[in-house]
């Protein structure tokens, strides 16, 4: 085979990616995270006592929290992660997604399902399991996108040559692994399991949306990212695959740590703590694996914003799966458990994790796509700042809450008492609330302005954003 034969065999980045659908998908995903933001403003300002839709149902707190978690599931994470897998997945294999056309498909019918799921949500129709809140009717639509979503992804990985890179086996599992969760937590306790039994596979489903959907995307795309944006290969490829295997093994078993102290059998509970805190370890050696990577080259932080993005979710992931494994232990479950110590964990992992990953990969990939560079890198700074400061006291502020709560509740102090004791928290977390969403705004209106600029022929200058 000639040279010029074996050369044409590469695809061109054009060939290989479609940026118009990862733009649709990261503005998308912004478009949930605002309307999540201001759903948890709401229900923010209806604890303190600031309700502005007094008396009127369908704005009450036990709706538009709903509309909250779900649209930072489904709505932000999902299609931050799809947009991000539109980029990595062909670039990994040098293979295009199965269709382009199935691709706009996908996209079309996966913001109707969150948007019908919203609706029926705001309309009363939604199921009692965390996170499983879907109407009925929607679910078998949902399952069968994140079918057609692991055949696309699927397909390009099954017909690539050569070894697989660690970050194509996170992808998978969680093609798998997103598609049996979702049924196991939105059909089996609908239409199979009962009683307790259902308690135990909502309690799996609760926490395996987050280990086993989340979790391996989010390190899969680390794992691509971060060499790209250091130049410099992962520290362990070893230690890689001992995080993957340690992820399938450990975290499907630590569900059920929700529901200590409940009917469902003990040593289901003792296996759900031992898991959970095994998990800890897990987490331990990729953190070391990044550390690995980054050693002797830190001062990269301070000037590349998408490396700071991801090395800040990842302290947070550590410092939640640290508290994740003291909260477990059934001595202090008895204190912080359903307190808002459980509110603090959950925005320190959902956002101070995921969220801020996808951030960074926005961060990088927006002025990759737009041919210019950030029209405003002050703006830039204030995204971060705003986001991960406004974080920090939510988390802080929530977490020592939790503990007075608890302690209030284990000295039998009366209910109202710690209601009223927990006013000055929630302010507080309201104020820190509106600086993420002030952080949120600083990025939109900068992707504005730079898609508005005008394009850049030339490459980057060292030290911008946009790399060489």
């Amino acid at each position: 085979m000639s040279g010029t034969a074996v050369t044409r065999e590469v695809k061109t980045h054009e060939e290989l990616v479609d940026e118009t659908i990862v733009k649709f998908y990261f503005i998308t995903a912004l478009v949930f995270l605002t309307t999540s933001m201001l759903a948890g403003l709401l229900v923010a300002l209806q604890l303190i006592r600031h309700n502005p839709f007094s008396g009127i149902e369908l704005f009450s707190t036990g709706r538009w929290r709903m509309v909250h978690t779900n649209a930072v599931a489904y709505g932000f994470l999902a299609n931050g992660f799809l947009g991000c897998l539109h980029w990595a997945v062909p670039r990994l294999t040098l293979q295009p997604v199965a269709s382009r056309k199935l691709s706009w498909f996908i996209y079309a019918a996966w913001q109707f399902v969150v948007g019908a799921t919203a609706v029926g949500i705001l309309f009363g129709e939604a199921q009692a399991l965390e996170w499983g809140e879907t109407p009925v009717w929607i679910d078998p639509l949902a399952q069968l996108g994140l079918l057609l979503v692991a055949i696309n992804f699927m397909t390009p990985i099954a017909r690539m040559k050569g070894p697989m890179y660690v970050s194509l086996w996170y992808f998978m599992a969680a093609f798998v692994w997103t598609f049996l969760t979702y049924a196991m937590g939105n059909f089996v306790p609908q239409y199979v399991a009962t009683g307790t039994s259902a308690g135990a596979v909502g309690g799996l489903f609760i926490h395996d949306l987050v280990g086993l959907f989340v979790t391996p995307l989010g390190w899969g795309l680390m794992y691509y990212f971060v060499p790209i944006l250091l130049k410099k290969p992962i520290w362990s490829h070893g230690l890689s695959l001992v995080g993957f295997w340690g992820l399938a093994f450990f975290y499907p078993l630590q569900g059920i740590h929700h529901f200590l102290y409940t009917p469902i059998p003990m040593f289901l509970q003792y296996g759900a703590v031992v898991s959970t805190i095994a998990v800890e370890l897990v987490v331990t050696t990729v953190i070391i694996n990044f550390i690995g990577t980054i050693w002797g080259n830190s001062g990269v932080v301070r000037t590349n914003l998408p490396i700071r993005w991801f090395y800040t979710g990842m302290i947070y992931y550590f410092l939640t799966c640290l508290q994740c494994a003291f909260q477990v232990t059934l001595t202090f479950q008895k204190i912080i458990h359903f307190t808002d110590w459980v509110v603090g964990h959950a925005h320190m992992v959902m956002f101070g994790v995921f969220s801020m990953w996808i951030m960074g990969i926005m961060t990088y990939l927006f002025p990759r796509m737009l041919r210019r560079d950030w029209a405003s890198r002050s703006l830039c700074e204030w995204h971060y700042w705003l986001s991960t400061v406004g974080l920090f006291v939510m988390v802080a502020d929530l977490t020592l809450l939790g503990l007075f709560q608890g302690w209030s509740w284990a000295a039998l102090e009366p209910w109202d008492a710690s209601v009223e004791f927990s006013h000055g928290f929630w302010v507080l977390r309201v104020i820190a609330g509106l600086a993420m969403f002030g952080g949120l705004l600083a990025f939109l209106t900068n992707i504005w302005l730079t898609f508005r600029a005008v394009p850049v022929t030339v490459p980057a200058q060292p030290g911008k954003l946009v790399p060489t």
